[in-house]
């Protein structure tokens, strides 16, 4: 498997190698359907035909708010095809949530399903498009609704067209824009290149060893960073995926014995769940091979169960969206102890260093902000040349704003975040987003988010709220009104009404020590 081979290609020259190399492959089974990788080329054209005759060309931003379905993965090669720029989100983003990327991409075309994870996409994009201009048309997936194209009859109407030939600059020319929320202000649009992902593809799956008989799960969404490189890492090395749309612990079981899948990648929570089924172990699964571990600490027992009843070795690995997304991983002979504390060492083509509050670098094992310098590194935050300035140095180092250290022999650790990012259960959760949301509310005085310790999930949500003079609500209000306005997994896990909240002088919140007094139970009781 020649992966380096791959260097410099765009993301639709991935599929091209793909599908001459192994046309009739299976690459996906998705629980009803099997495709190969003739089936993949044939329909992704189709699409991208489909689109050009609708109008969608060459650096168009395409919305995308699906969930892990092989159509998503059809239309992720077919906007590489046209030269666009794919624009994937949450299925469970609320309508303001929305609006803010429509906006703010300047999307002109949007694919989405009726309904999916309690929310109306129909009714929130028709809504939408009345107040977005550029927002000029929409393609439902999976049903049919009056007015609307589906993703089954743009299909039909590329059939038999052909594409024209396309120039791509894989260093210039931005393939993805990632929305990733910011502790402050509207979630930015990490700017990805072809290069950016290709190049990271590449070396995560150097990283992992991946064999040419290999079986991935698939059970991450695919409008995830860790979705998308999923989708890549699969078409590169010519392997084939089993898609698990919605998790659950046993189905997840049944698929790695019935399936054969060699490769389980997940967050530490999914990995708990499984083990700790009550079926667990009636499943032969001798076919797992590695296991990867990313999106949360893990504790050293944990790592251990795996590799001892998973009966496989664990990676784990570091990264995020604006380096597209890996910069570390463990190694296959590291230790149990080493894969909890560490993140592991820069993969090929990653630099590292630890830097103080001057971006001075510091010495080895003393603890800074983690700084990369990666060709996986996104070209900036679409349209905010600023922000992208406060993290992009001129000589391309990324300031990651996790804390850790690297030890002399180049091993990671994370000590803590900058600013105070929650991971539950491997979905980040940024705290002044929520905090702004709360403070809408009428009776709202000050609210503070934090993250509490939790056994399966790594970390859950509590919002500390005092209220306004002559006002009262309750908890359960509270809940009722966030979860109105914010995507379910954000929602706190915990809401306490307190007196006070604990400052410094010059009044800053100390969060730190709020999560002391919330741990101590000094709180009103956690609901």
């Amino acid at each position: 498997m020649n992966l380096t081979s791959c260097y410099g290609m765009s993301v639709s020259q991935l599929l091209d190698k793909a599908f001459q190399s192994n046309p009739d492959k299976e690459f996906i089974y998705d629980g009803s359907r099997r495709m190969t990788y003739r089936d993949l080329q044939i329909e992704a054209t189709e699409l991208a035909a489909g689109l050009y005759r609708m109008g969608i060309k060459k650096g168009d931003r395409i919305a995308v708010s699906l969930p892990a379905w092989h159509e998503f993965i059809v239309i992720v090669f077919a906007i590489a095809k046209l030269g666009a720029t794919l624009v994937p989100f949450n299925t469970r983003y609320r309508e303001d949530e929305v609006e803010h990327i429509l906006k703010d991409s300047g999307a002109s075309l949007a694919l989405f399903t009726r309904e999916y994870d309690g929310v109306n996409h129909l009714e929130q994009f028709q809504s939408l498009i009345e107040r977005i201009p550029t927002l000029q048309n929409m393609v439902t997936v999976r049903y049919e609704h009056d007015g609307l194209p589906s993703y089954h009859s743009v299909r039909q109407s590329g059939k038999g067209q052909t594409l024209l030939p396309l120039e791509v600059d894989v260093y210039e020319d931005v393939y993805a824009i990632i929305y990733t929320s910011g502790t402050t202000g509207k979630p930015k649009g990490a700017m990805l290149t072809h290069n950016n992902l290709i190049y990271c593809t590449v070396n995560s799956c150097l990283a992992i060893d991946i064999q040419e008989n290999d079986v991935f799960l698939h059970g991450t969404p695919y409008f995830h960073i860790m979705g998308l490189a999923a989708i890549l890492r699969l078409v590169a090395t010519e392997t084939k995926a089993v898609i698990l749309e919605r998790y659950s612990p046993e189905r997840t079981l049944q698929l790695i014995e019935e399936e054969m899948i060699t490769i389980h990648p997940g967050v530490p929570t999914l990995f708990i769940l499984e083990m700790n089924h009550p079926n667990f172990k009636k499943y032969n699964l001798s076919s797992l091979r590695v296991a990867i571990m990313a999106g949360a600490p893990c504790p050293v027992e944990i790592i251990q169960r795996v590799e001892k009843e998973m009966g496989c070795p664990l990676l784990v690995s570091y990264g995020m969206t604006e380096t597209s997304p890996i910069l570390t991983m463990t190694e296959f002979d590291d230790e149990p102890i080493i894969k909890s504390e560490t993140v592991g060492r820069a993969i090929h083509g990653v630099k590292l260093k630890i830097v103080d509050e001057n971006r001075q670098e510091i010495a080895p094992g003393e603890v800074g902000e983690i700084a990369c310098q990666t060709p996986g590194l996104m070209k900036g935050y679409y349209n905010l040349p600023h922000q992208t300035n406060d993290v992009i140095d001129e000589d391309r180092w990324y300031y990651t704003g996790d804390l850790g250290t690297i030890d002399s022999e180049g091993y990671v650790r994370i000590v803590g975040r900058k600013k105070d990012l929650i991971i539950r259960g491997g979905y980040n959760i940024y705290p002044s987003e929520i905090e702004d949301t709360f403070y809408t509310h009428p009776a709202v005085l000050e609210v503070a988010m934090i993250g509490l310790p939790d056994t399966v999930l790594g970390e859950v949500s509590c919002a500390a709220v005092t209220v306004k003079p002559d006002h009262t609500v309750t908890v359960e209000e509270l809940k009722t009104f966030i979860k109105e306005r914010v995507a379910n997994y954000k929602v706190p896990d915990h809401i306490v009404v307190v007196d006070e909240l604990p400052k410094t002088a010059s009044g800053k919140i100390m969060k730190f020590v709020l999560k002391d007094f919330i741990l101590n139970e000094k709180a009103v009781s956690l609901r």
